[in-house]
């Protein structure tokens, strides 16, 4: 491991981390020399797999229930995270909730719970992190986790879209607000990641068919956002803050692949 991405002696809360992306982060994060403490919404096999393995690892592990889309649910998560690790050093926050629905027929409950689980949670969670920080002298490092749908305005996805756009530029004015405590505060836009909630809404032919459609060729994996973390939370990203990081294989930008043109252009599609 280069030093400049050893996270030895690091105490890292990662919260909605027992499966998925937040437990790629919790995982990269403990293989770069980290503590954790792992929150999730239920006790179950997730939460005790990603325990086991950081242990496994040899690092501390400290597994905590907590709803966190909600002020008081955040307060309970942070005292019991202090309780146990006495400190944070780095905060991911990953908690989200999405429905999909056209703009028309959308719930107003599912609207309300989708801006609680994304920018909501991620207020309260990263405002008490920042106090300990703040009041301890040494820095820190949080890192939101956002998603390309912050710029992309992909359908049946309004309430998710616009949670992810105010999140990113809540991140920005945080970033900004503690700068001159030397907490680094950024944000990972993640692309198309298999993730089991994906695995909920497609089929392994349907993942392998569209991941091979994207320029890197596949899906991105909750390890890939993990490894993206590592990096932000690490002294090689000391003169990065206020950022976004989108970590896609180039999602985004899928239309312009070369592949894509030529396939267009094949089939006598009018040039753009």
């Amino acid at each position: 491991m280069m030093s400049g991405f050893d996270l030895t002696g690091k105490t890292a809360l990662v919260t909605g981390g027992g499966r998925g992306i937040g437990k790629g982060c919790a995982i990269e994060l403990a293989r770069a020399g980290a503590d954790v403490i792992v929150n999730d919404l239920h006790d179950g096999p997730d939460l005790e797999a990603t325990t086991n393995e950081i242990r496994g690892m040899g690092r501390r592990c400290y597994p905590l229930i907590g709803d966190v889309f909600s002020q008081r649910g955040c307060q309970e998560l942070f005292d019991q995270a202090i309780e146990v690790a006495e400190k944070i050093d780095i905060l991911v926050s990953n908690p989200a909730y999405s429905h999909r629905a056209e703009f028309l027929e959308l719930e107003g409950k599912h609207w309300e719970r989708t801006l609680q689980g994304t920018l909501s949670a991620g207020f309260y969670i990263s405002q008490l992190v920042a106090s300990q920080m703040v009041e301890r002298g040494e820095g820190g490092k949080i890192v939101f986790i956002s998603s390309v749908q912050a710029t992309m305005p992909i359908g049946l996805s309004v309430a998710y879209n616009a949670a992810k756009a105010g999140l990113d530029h809540m991140m920005r004015t945080i970033a900004m607000e503690l700068s001159s405590h030397r907490i680094n505060v950024n944000s990972i836009q993640p692309g198309w990641i298999d993730t089991p909630l994906e695995r909920v809404t497609w089929t392994e032919e349907a993942i392998n068919e569209q991941g091979a459609l994207l320029p890197w060729g596949r899906l991105g994996l909750p390890q890939d956002i993990g490894q993206a973390a590592v990096f932000l939370c690490s002294d090689a990203a000391d003169y990065v803050t206020c950022v976004t990081l989108p970590v896609d294989g180039g999602f985004r930008h899928r239309d312009c692949d070369v592949s894509r043109v030529a396939r267009m252009m094949q089939d006598g599609e009018p040039e753009k």
